[in-house]
């Protein structure tokens, strides 16, 4: 088994581990941060404002603290829009040295290698980022891409529903369950 299977496997352990862990009901404790009360918002099924948090949730996401790292994020972006994915790669790379602990930093330079193929410097990212902010709905999300890409339904499927139990919302990622469901039938997961 290569290195980059192995780190696979690592992060797919990681997402199950992680989405398999229960809520804490964000009222039941003193200290309610603003995302633990934008992720009980976006828990809940009746949730017709379900758009308008989660683009709070990618708010607060992209908000490093400085502005200076908040530049490069943007300039990453844009980079990325533009279709100059190594510059992108420069500027977050740039950003991730310079803010280690800014988790959407290394989501948005996981896009940019995923943009590339570079799909074991993006599982590394994607390591990172769940490492630093474990509900990272959209880097769950990111990494059963991957496994689609490398045809690993199975490990596709299993991080589409941990991505699914922390934002119950997506029809696109319920649509890919069904999808990956359909395909893997019969398939031991």
């Amino acid at each position: 088994m290569g290195v980059c299977a192995k780190k696979i496997i690592r992060v797919v352990a990681a997402v199950v581990l992680i989405s398999a862990q229960p809520f804490v009901a964000p009222a039941a404790r003193a200290d309610i941060s603003e995302l633990d009360e934008l992720f009980q918002e976006l828990q809940d099924p009746a949730g017709d404002d379900w758009e308008a948090v989660e683009k709070r949730i990618w708010k607060v996401w992209s908000q490093s603290g400085s502005d200076a790292m908040d530049l490069l994020l943007e300039r990453g972006r844009q980079a990325i829009r533009a279709g100059d994915l190594d510059k992108a790669v420069e500027h977050l790379t740039a950003l991730t040295d310079h803010a280690p602990d800014f988790a959407e930093g290394w989501n948005v330079r996981a896009t940019a290698f995923f943009m590339l193929e570079e799909y074991a410097l993006a599982v590394a990212d994607i390591e990172q980022v769940l490492a630093l902010n474990p509900r990272h709905f959209g880097a769950i999300s990111g990494l059963a891409m991957i496994f689609e890409e490398v045809n690993q339904p199975e490990n596709a499927l299993k991080a589409y529903r941990a991505a699914l139990a922390v934002h119950p919302h997506r029809a696109d990622i319920q649509e890919a369950i069904e999808r990956l469901e359909q395909a893997t039938d019969g398939i031991s997961l």
